[in-house]
């Protein structure tokens, strides 16, 4: 679905709320089957809609953005054999822009943020923007000593072994040492369009002869993800994965004071960068760039989806910072899609988890920029009837990336063709399909008595992101929910190698195997263990606040059951309308709750699902059988970490937006006014009310300068 104009934005807070709690479940779906899976089933065009349109209502919103909004996350969580590890420095992702008035817009917010005048020059890099896999190399006095992919941006999977087999990586740096004792080479690991044609080629040549059937992939970047995720080195030294380097992480020392001198170092120390790179003297430089890259696009021999673009400075970028996702100091300029013709065959209906019901176009087979595609999600039903989309259309179906494209238009609406009816029943139960007001998507309402839904649970509760179970993947659950062995999760705990062993021809080693796996998961980190419960709105970055702020499973659940117990407590009072009750119980309940982020939605999901008998029997069933962890707290060695600080009046040296993001580096919250909760009050020049209310409360009050010597001490 491409991104709707601002005028078409929610008209109520409850609309924005409700519209970002769907965005959010969308994105974070696509963000796995793109990161982890390397399986999209949706364009680049399309997901880049979806985030755009999250940004808009949260702009437009800014009380109704949630604690696991997609602006707050990068990627998705490591998955599979590879072991994890946590980055030295977070892998952020990029924001984007789609037109030369976004890339200008993005130099004006520089130069305010630093409070350059209107018309100073901002010098840039710009290059590429290759479409591979993201990967950190570290090398330690020269020499490689760990790979690790993005992951989630905080844990990447360790692929150490895999790299060394990529020519294009070197083992030990290139010239004269000294090299720095730490330094992290950033960059992304891809297949060039030859080496993934002959790789295809080589794959049905070898099921031919074999008589298996051919497994090949269906773009470079899923050659390329597939090919490093390897356990065997052996398989990813078959194939040509190359690598080009684009910045850097953690590092003991910086060889230059720009980007584009540290580009040159990399050159210096054996690193292949793209041809392509160059640094401009400005916004207008930046833009004939893209243009002359776009143009060769077709002849370059790896994709692309467009092009970066950096502030050239590096005490600049050290000042710009970061937001949650992504650094201010650097943009990506996305190409548009590309575009064909097809029909329209059919609408078939996916039944998920939380028992959310998508319509999927089944398409004539059509090559739309290199790649066969026959699926496309159309999301929800209004955008069917959006679209005016009948069986039988002629489509324009675009696309931006390697992956499944999303329908543009109907060409042949107006021809004589019954329009879609959707009969508001689950197709795999039977059971309503309702949804609720302010909301897109349509639901089963047949709950645990929907085997979709059941299933669906259980393939969540054993997924990367949550148990992680090794070995139990989506057709195991599914079997074993068919053949009657599992019905909840504590049954999987419960499975024997006796249940198993026939089940395969070397049954018993396979069983013993399995049963190992999973016990290895009854101890659980509690944020994973509280995700994996699958509660509609609780994703991963709500389960790791929830975790982080009460710590144990113990504290957790004490709060959760004095929730419970208001939740059903709270009742109208007698004459008071119900807008009045709703928005009085939902603070009750955020104020229960008291985690930074969490809602008056995602309070409602949360103690809606603790309310509920049947679900509570499951989580206690499930606690039987494993262990919840409790969570250790990192702690930062900052004068203000954990205070509520306020800024008022001028400053003189940096821009608000700058004391704001020094101040939460340093582990504290800025607040927009004083109150009896404000620890700190920074006044600058000027400073009024705020100053008074502050002195009234007898709060400490200090100049911008006493600010600047409590950044530079931390």
């Amino acid at each position: 679905m491409t991104a709707l104009p601002t005028s078409a934005l929610p008209a109520t807070e409850a609309e924005a709320a409700a519209e970002l709690a769907t965005l959010a479940e969308r994105i974070a779906y696509h963000n796995a089957r793109y990161h982890t899976d390397d399986a999209p089933e949706i364009s680049d065009a399309d997901y880049d809609g979806l985030v755009r349109r999250n940004t808009a209502i949260e702009a437009a919103f800014p009380a109704s953005v949630r604690a696991d909004s997609p602006s707050r996350s990068v990627g998705a969580a490591p998955a599979g054999h590879l072991s994890k590890v946590a980055h030295a420095r977070p892998m952020m992702s990029l924001d984007n822009a789609f037109s030369d008035e976004e890339v200008e817009e993005f130099v004006g917010r520089v130069r305010r943020f630093l409070k350059l005048a209107d018309d100073a020059p901002v010098a840039l890099t710009a290059e590429p923007k290759i479409d591979g896999l993201s990967c950190s190399l570290r090398y330690e006095d020269g020499r490689l000593v760990q790979a690790l992919t993005r992951g989630d941006g905080q844990v990447g999977e360790d692929v150490t072994a895999n790299v060394r087999t990529i020519a294009d990586i070197p083992q030990q740096l290139a010239g004269e040492p000294p090299y720095p004792a730490v330094f992290e080479i950033r960059g992304e690991v891809y297949m060039a369009k030859a080496d993934f044609a002959a790789l295809n080629a080589r794959l049905l040549a070898e099921a031919e002869q074999t008589g298996k059937e051919a497994r090949q992939f269906a773009n470079p970047r899923n050659a390329a993800a597939g090919s490093l995720r390897q356990k065997d080195a052996g398989i990813t030294a078959e194939r040509t994965l190359r690598f080009l380097a684009h910045g850097w992480g953690e590092a003991s020392a910086v060889p230059g004071e720009t980007q584009s001198a540290i580009v040159d170092q990399f050159r210096a120390w054996g690193f292949a960068v793209a041809d392509a790179f160059a640094r401009v003297e400005d916004e207008q430089g930046a833009l004939g760039i893209y243009r002359a890259i776009e143009a060769g696009r077709a002849e370059l021999p790896f994709d692309i989806d467009g092009v970066v673009y950096k502030v050239d400075r590096l005490d600049w970028q050290a000042r710009l910072g970061q937001v949650a996702r992504a650094p201010r100091w650097a943009i990506a300029h996305k190409f548009p899609a590309e575009r064909a013709q097809t029909t329209l065959n059919a609408i078939d209906i996916q039944v998920g988890r939380t028992g959310a019901l998508t319509p999927v176009a089944r398409l004539d087979p059509v090559t739309v920029g290199g790649v066969v595609v026959t699926n496309a999600t159309l999301h929800n039903f209004d955008e069917i009837e959006r679209l005016g989309v009948r069986v039988g259309d002629r489509v324009l179906v675009q696309r931006a990336g390697d992956v499944i494209p999303q329908i543009v238009e109907s060409l042949t609406a107006a021809e004589n063709r019954p329009a879609y009816v959707f009969d508001r029943l689950c197709p795999e139960c039977g059971s309503a399909a309702e949804r609720e007001e302010g909301e897109v998507v349509y639901r089963c309402t047949g709950g645990l008595i929907c085997p979709a839904q059941r299933v669906e649970r259980l393939i969540h509760f054993t997924s990367r992101h949550a148990f992680d179970i090794g070995g139990l993947g989506q057709t195991l659950v599914e079997a074993f929910f068919r053949d009657g062995l599992i019905e909840s999760p504590a049954d999987i705990f419960r499975l024997t190698e006796e249940q198993l062993v026939a089940r395969k021809k070397d049954g018993r080693v396979w069983a013993a195997k399995l049963i190992a796996a999973i016990d290895a998961r009854r101890s659980i980190a509690l944020d994973r263990f509280l995700f994996s419960l699958g509660i509609r709105h609780v994703g991963e970055i709500t389960a790791r606040d929830l975790a982080r702020r009460y710590r144990s499973a113990k504290a957790l659940g004490s709060m959760l059951r004095r929730a419970v117990f208001l939740y059903h407590s709270i009742t109208p009072v007698l004459g008071e309308p119900e807008r009045k009750y709703v928005l009085r119980r939902d603070k009750l309940l955020v104020g229960v709750i008291e985690t930074a982020g969490v809602g008056p939605e995602v309070a409602n999901a949360l103690i809606g699902f603790c309310a509920e008998p049947h679900n509570r029997a499951v989580v206690f069933d499930l606690l039987r059988e494993v262990t919840p962890l409790d969570v250790i707290h990192e702690t930062r060695d900052s004068d203000v970490s954990g205070q509520t600080l306020v800024f008022t009046g001028s400053l003189e040296t940096l821009s608000r937006d700058e004391a704001k993001a020094q101040a939460e580096l340093l582990g504290a919250r800025v607040a927009a006014s004083v109150s009896a909760k404000t620890d700190l009050v920074i006044a600058g020049p000027g400073a009024g009310s705020k100053l008074k209310k502050a002195t009234d409360l007898g709060i400490r009050v200090i100049t911008e300068a006493e600010w600047a010597a409590i950044v530079a001490a931390s």
